[in-house]
């Protein structure tokens, strides 16, 4: 057990030490970007957008197309997301909630969609992760796009994104941005919380 540790301490440090610059980069803009989504700060969204024009360079580099796409896609929503809240009315908080049966119809669409898209891609790339790298993709555009809503369930989707994001980023030797969602995940669990307290104190109390 304890020269396994050492095995991966030492793999860990090896990949810190050959992480580029521009990786480095992202991940600070990233860690940002949610940190300042979570306090409800528009600013978020500039992060957002030069993380994610990063990744997409970043992603591409080591073969993961859906990720490369999906980084595109959020440069797009970033400015999407600026615009929606700029615009989104300040008196009523904002923070809406889905019920169960949309998301439950919501997650058998998406499945479909992954289940689709992974053969598609299969005739095309040959990653010994391109399924996952699907499934983060699909789940990640949807989930965006309830961020940019301000739907409270989005850090929940967020909460299993990110932890499958964390196995494909360490597999594929992003060893930092493994390490990022990591902290993801733990955002995600804070995110939902804090949009949980506004949500309830703008929810009439049920009589």
């Amino acid at each position: 057990m304890e020269q396994l540790a050492t095995q991966l301490a030492t793999q860990f440090m090896s990949q810190v030490t050959q992480t580029s610059l521009p990786e480095w980069l992202a991940v600070v803009l990233a860690i940002a970007y949610v940190w300042l989504a979570a306090r409800q700060n528009v600013w978020c969204w500039f992060a957002a957008f030069t993380s994610t024009a990063l990744y997409t360079w970043i992603f591409w580099q080591v073969s993961l197309p859906f990720q490369s796409a999906l980084n595109v896609f959020y440069m797009i929503m970033a400015v999407y997301g600026y615009w929606q809240w700029h615009h989104k009315p300040s008196d009523t908080g904002g923070v809406v909630s889905w019920p169960v049966w949309l998301h439950g119809l919501l997650v058998i669409a998406l499945v479909g969609v992954v289940v689709l898209l992974g053969k598609l891609a299969a005739t095309q790339f040959n990653h010994e992760h391109l399924w996952l790298d699907a499934a983060v993709n699909v789940f990640s555009v949807v989930t965006t796009f309830m961020v940019a809503h301000k739907v409270l369930q989005n850090w929940v989707y967020w909460f299993f994104i990110n932890c499958a994001a964390v196995y494909l980023y360490w597999q594929s030797g992003l060893v930092l941005s493994a390490c990022l969602f990591v902290g993801y995940v733990g955002f995600s669990l804070y995110g939902y919380m804090q949009w949980k307290k506004e949500w309830v104190s703008h929810t009439p109390a049920m009589s």
